[in-house]
Parts: structure tokens; sequence; C-alpha cells
């Protein structure tokens, strides 16, 4: 299993934490020391689509300027990682965004 995220980031640390509690290795990622490759990050879109993956709501977007935020959504998150909604799980049952209770549940951390 591999948790793509920030190291520092709060939810990417409770859900990592939580997955190993439960007896999953977690290999950790941290999308800003280790920055994806175009494959990985088009793989992510494809599955989760630009308006799930890409946090209009953080503050990198909100520093932004008009002409980087029309920007394709591959070259956003390829230049600005932290822009990627965290966590991203991968499995062998797929691809998991975020830490809701709807994958704590598939996870069966939700207890």
């Amino acid at each position: 299993m591999k948790l793509y995220g920030l190291k520092n980031c709060d939810t990417c640390r409770k859900a990592r934490k939580a997955l190993q509690a439960f007896g999953n290795d977690v290999e950790f990622i941290d999308v800003r020391q280790s920055p994806l490759d175009a494959t990985t990050l088009a793989k992510f879109l494809d599955t989760f689509g630009d308006d799930k993956l890409l946090n209009k709501k953080s503050t990198t977007w909100r520093q932004l300027d008009a002409a980087a935020r029309a920007l394709p959504a591959l070259a956003l998150l390829r230049d600005h990682p932290s822009l990627m909604k965290r966590p991203v799980i991968q499995t062998d049952d797929g691809l998991f965004l975020g830490w809701a209770k709807d994958v704590q549940t598939h996870f069966g951390c939700d207890v």
C-alpha cells in the first residue's frame, strides 16, 4: 500500500497511523520531497478528475494568479504538489482519495 501526501499534513498523518494500526504495511511518499512523475499524476487525474484532485480551497491555489490557474491540472500538480488533495492511497484494490468515512470503512479503520 502506498500513501501519497505531505509529511506535515494532519490528515495524511492520521490516515497513515490508522492504516498501520490495522496491520497495513504503508509506504509513505511525500509528494514535495519525491515529486510524482507525469504518468502517476495522469493516472490520479484519470481516476479522480481535476475537480476532485485539485484542492482549490488551499492556500497554494489562492496564491496563484489567473494565468497559473488556467494551466492544465497536470502542469499545476507537477509545479505545485501541495495542490493535490490528500491523501491518495494506492492498493491492489485501486486508488482512494482523502480520509473520509467511506475510505476509513473500506480499510476497516472506522472503529
